[in-house]
């Protein structure tokens, strides 16, 4: 049971999934840009839409996408729950406890803010679910020709993300065993903000080492121009042809929301 589980959360080999990092990077850029300019559940909930219809065409299935994605509901709904709880009232009044009241115009709000975070945070899961970490790093400096040290630092903190699951279970179980975390709301909000605050730790500590490592043995050592590369990395044409699916589809969620009519510029 546990091979097939582990198959059915596994990224299947597509056009899409073999595409440059930098390709998959700007896809998830021009998304997040697009989606920082307005807060509307019409362009927010067609952006999630769109991505999870395209979610098969890079092998990634719903298996996969829940296996990955537990710290982006952690994120989403706190975030929706929060704004429809504090955001600005307006339209009839849903429910009311206290100084705390739910309205029309807010749970609408928080549903836009919660899609949003979504539709932002679901093509970074793609780009780590479908890319090689040292694809990635050859990707950085080779078309984008960032500095060493940047590249350096993005390739050691993409190898950390792959044990930080395995890091954040084996911390659950050591504050288990200490009897820490126990029952109720608060006991596991308290657990859950003490295991992130060492997890942090444990993720600068190894990415500083794991970066200092490489840099003593010669990664990055001399000019990027001056230097071979055991694997090229370049921009083809289906990589070009991704972007463009990554634009297609921003532009798309913004015609929804101005043709709902519910598109508004927050610079204005």
């Amino acid at each position: 049971m546990s091979a097939g589980l582990l198959d059915a959360g596994a990224v299947r080999p597509t056009p899409l999934s073999r595409a440059n990092p930098v390709a998959k990077l700007a896809v998830a850029t021009v998304l997040a840009v697009v989606l920082l300019l307005s807060v509307d559940v019409v362009t927010a909930g067609t952006a999630v839409a769109l991505e999870l219809l395209a979610l098969p065409l890079v092998g990634l299935g719903a298996a996969g996408l829940a296996q990955r994605s537990a710290l982006l509901a952690l994120a989403a709904v706190p975030t929706a729950v929060l704004t429809a709880l504090v955001g600005v009232d307006s339209g009839p009044v849903l429910l009311a406890a206290g100084p705390l009241s739910v309205t029309s115009g807010s749970l609408e709000a928080g549903a836009a803010v919660g899609l949003r975070v979504v539709a932002i945070a679901l093509p970074g899961v793609v780009l780590l679910a479908t890319t090689d970490p040292t694809d990635l790093g050859d990707a950085l400096a080779q078309v984008l020709r960032l500095p060493a040290r940047f590249v350096l630092a993005a390739l050691a903190a993409f190898r950390v993300v792959d044990v930080l699951g395995e890091e954040w279970r084996q911390l659950a179980l050591a504050r288990r065993a200490r009897g820490l975390g126990g029952g109720g709301a608060v006991a596991g909000a308290r657990d859950v903000a003490g295991r992130t605050f060492v997890l942090l730790v444990i993720a600068v500590r190894r990415a500083t080492v794991l970066a200092t490592a490489m840099e003593a043995r010669g990664f990055g050592a001399g000019p990027a121009d001056q230097r071979t590369w055991a694997r090229p990395s370049r921009m083809r044409r289906a990589d070009w042809a991704v972007v463009a699916g990554g634009v297609l589809l921003a532009g798309l969620a913004t015609a929804a929301g101005v043709a709902a009519g519910t598109w508004r510029l927050l610079l204005t």
